[in-house]
């Protein structure tokens, strides 16, 4: 396929029904056939059991077999990685958030075309899953699908709302501009150091230099509140010559940096992993975070008090120039290697798992933490907008209600390098260790920004 061009989501049941009559899959299986999948282990037993059950499922329904091992993310993102330089690699990887590998390996030709795949459900994907799933091939000199969507997150605050109320401010009154939730929450920090909580920090702010993903989400976000959501554009052009987006940039920096300087971030946030943030909310560490998905409410889904009454969470309303905030979602799904033997297996697979009833009962089964890549779903079923489970409904406005904005790896690789080089938790510690100007923080990371850039040629 050539260039991704805009197109609606089909809507209203004629959609889905549409698909939902294909509940067997595409082939007709003379003898059965196999596929080794390496499937990414959940955060929640749920989300390993839904799993579990769309792979029994299909065997059950198509006669073939699907090896499949379930393996936690890092451990997988590792193994992939091997494999896809050593040649050696399975039918079938299925990722929750494959935006590190796939914008490369798309470029380098190591991965399949599933475009024949996607087909059949592209008009009723999101904007944001079609954009995550497509990559430019330098060898064949075009975009096209690599990942089969079939899952999206975003990235919501989550905030002790007792210890809010506690420091005598209100959830009700919490600003809807991006810099006013910070500045607001920030303020409840001395009152609870007061009432005996002398190690509390009022933000959970990832400023680290060692990521690999939390730290450069959280600055996207604030690039974007600021205005800087141009960085870079769908042909892959980065623009950090654009004087919009070196303010944005500095603006960003400059707030990040001031809150930990200022006191209101534990110190040791510089060298903090993508999970530490989860741990120090859970422990209390800190009263309010920014960090992806629902796991961290999730986690903590048998401690009824806090699960329910205690754990708030907040999409993002409004940039700081008060027009509406767009969220980036990212999309997962399952991937197929160049050299795989058991393509008809996989592509029939995926297939299978994108038809609508199938993405949605996975979803709902791993209770919400990831939402359908078919908005569409969550609009024909009021299990998203009026659960039980108080977290959901803003998740679901942020990701899928509200506007939204694709990763920038779904732009060009080149950005993957760039966070892979944590340019932004160096622009923070240059600032913070080094006593350089945010400006010229940024200013260094950008002239690094442009030099990866240069080496990718969409």
């Amino acid at each position: 396929m050539g260039a991704i061009t805009r197109r609606s989501v089909v809507g209203g049941m004629v959609g889905l029904s549409a698909v939902a009559g294909l509940a067997k899959p595409y082939i007709a299986n003379a003898q059965a056939k196999t596929a080794v999948c390496w499937l990414n282990q959940g955060f929640l037993p749920e989300e390993d059991a839904a799993m579990r059950k769309v792979a029994e499922d299909y065997m059950k329904a198509s006669g073939n077999k699907l090896d499949y091992s379930v393996m936690p993310f890092m451990a997988l993102n590792q193994k992939t990685i091997s494999a896809l330089t050593s040649g050696d690699v399975p039918d079938l990887i299925f990722m929750d958030a494959p935006e590190t590998i796939l914008p490369q390996n798309a470029w380098d030709d190591k991965l399949l075309d599933v475009s024949d795949v996607v087909a059949k459900y592209e008009s009723q994907l999101s904007e944001t899953a079609k954009l995550c799933s497509t990559f430019y091939n330098k060898a064949t000199k075009k975009r096209s699908y690599y990942l089969c969507p079939i899952k999206q997150g975003t990235t919501p605050f989550h905030v002790w709302g007792n210890l809010v109320e506690k420091a005598g401010l209100k959830m009700s009154e919490i600003p809807k501009e991006w810099d006013g939730v910070w500045n607001y929450l920030k303020q409840a920090q001395a009152p609870l150091r007061a009432s005996g909580m002398r190690k509390l920090y009022a933000c959970g702010l990832q400023v680290t230099t060692v990521g690999p993903n939390d730290g450069n989400n959280v600055f996207r976000h604030f690039l974007i509140a600021n205005g800087g959501e141009g960085i870079v554009t769908t042909d892959g052009k980065l623009h950090v010559d654009d004087p919009k987006v070196r303010e944005a940039a500095i603006k960003s920096v400059e707030f990040m940096t001031n809150l930990y300087k200022q006191g209101f971030v534990p110190p040791e946030a510089l060298s903090w992993n993508d999970a530490d943030d989860n741990n120090g909310y859970h422990q209390k560490l800190f009263m309010m975070d920014f960090d992806g998905t629902l796991s961290t409410e999730l986690a903590q889904i048998k401690n009824k008090e806090d699960f329910y009454n205690n754990m708030k969470v907040l999409a993002p309303t409004n940039k700081n120039d008060g027009t509406p905030m767009k969220a980036q979602v990212n999309a997962g799904g399952g991937y197929i290697p160049k050299g795989a033997k058991g393509v008809e297996v996989a592509k029939d697979f995926m297939t299978y798992f994108m038809q609508p009833e199938i993405m949605n009962a996975n979803l709902k089964g791993g209770l919400g933490r990831w939402f359908p890549a078919i908005p569409q779903i969550v609009k024909n079923d009021k299990w998203w907008t009026e659960n039980e489970i108080p977290h959901l409904l803003p998740y679901i406005q942020e990701g899928v209600l509200n506007p939204t904005l694709p990763l920038y790896n779904a732009y060009s690789p080149a950005w993957g390098q760039l966070e892979a080089e944590q340019l932004w938790g160096q622009a923070h510690a240059d600032v913070i260790k080094n006593d350089m100007k945010p400006a010229d923080a940024v200013d260094k990371a950008f002239k690094r920004a442009n030099a990866i850039f240069a080496r990718i040629t969409i």
